[in-house]
């Protein structure tokens, strides 16, 4: 069995993980959720996202969050950014990267951006070509990749054009989010053999829900096929407003201890990323939800 040597860690905790929680935290807290997770090592940090706060009131004050972190050489800051308007919030913070997201489901298109596949496309045409204007790199994320709330199973066939048409925009990588968690290792394989068609491995990343405790299994089937580019969540935050039922991010910690078993390098601390776990777990008034987090809770 052939392995990568070493794994690129997406941390999305601070904008995918708390996207969904019910409990507002501060600004401040925010900004030393990020400074944190810097410093246990993790070069890419998802810092917020520039969208309506009247949908997703958990990622008001990103701009006043980004302006707020210590930037450090060497480590990427990417916000999430839905629309022109976004775009222009992003060039107004000073932003160096820029994450844009997509479905593979109409249906959740539909719930999720108020507007199909096709006029998705048609809205980051526009943000691309200010992010090409002011070289600020693009990330794509694609949802549903192995199963949608409102339609249920996905064709991979699908998932292959929505994630090339991100690739053909300009997105130096593609995102695969199992959005609501309902996939097992083979057909995680089996979608990720299909896009791999039209985008070089290298540039795809698996993004995994734990909804149904098959987070990391299909992490690791993936990883054998030479995926080596994993978002997750500290203290595996996460959910979805728009996918009912689904729960968390796979757990940063818990991906880091499957990599550190299998040696794989990451440059990531355990002990600095579990207290991160731990800070942003009391921040919220309750436990770490990673396995790791309740085995080795001090």
């Amino acid at each position: 069995m052939s392995l990568p040597k070493r794994v690129k860690i997406v941390e999305v905790g601070p904008r995918d993980g708390l996207q969904n929680e019910p409990i507002p935290l501060s600004l401040e807290t925010k900004i030393a959720l990020v400074e944190k997770l810097v410093d246990a090592g993790l070069s890419v940090v998802e810092v917020g996202s520039f969208v309506s706060p009247k949908w997703v009131p958990q990622m008001a004050g990103s701009a006043e969050v980004y302006a707020g972190i210590q930037l450090r050489a060497g480590v990427s800051y990417p916000m999430l950014v839905p629309n022109l308007k976004g775009m222009e919030s992003a060039l107004a913070a000073g932003v160096q990267e820029i994450a844009i997201f997509a479905a593979a489901s109409e249906t959740f298109s539909q719930k999720n951006t108020h507007c199909s596949i096709a006029e998705s496309f048609e809205r980051f045409a526009a943000v691309m070509q200010q992010a090409q204007a002011h070289q600020i790199k693009v990330r794509g994320y694609v949802s549903c990749v192995l199963g949608c709330p409102y339609e249920g199973e996905i064709a991979v066939e699908q998932v292959a054009a929505v994630a090339g048409q991100l690739y053909d925009l300009g997105c130096y990588e593609v995102s695969l989010g199992d959005t609501v968690g309902v996939g097992t290792p083979l057909k995680a394989q089996a979608m990720i053999t299909a896009v791999a068609k039209r985008i070089p491995i290298e540039q795809l990343a698996a993004h995994f829900h734990d909804t149904y405790g098959q987070g990391l299994a299909n992490l690791f089937a993936v990883l054998q096929l030479g995926v080596a580019t994993m978002d997750s969540s500290v203290s595996g935050l996460g959910g979805c407003p728009y996918a009912k039922g689904a729960s968390g991010n796979v757990a940063t910690e818990d991906l880091l201890y499957m990599l550190n078993g299998l040696g794989i390098e990451t440059g990531v601390d355990m002990a600095k990323l579990l207290a991160a776990s731990r800070f942003i777990s009391a921040s919220l008034g309750r436990s770490p939800a990673s396995k790791l987090g309740k085995i080795l809770a001090p």
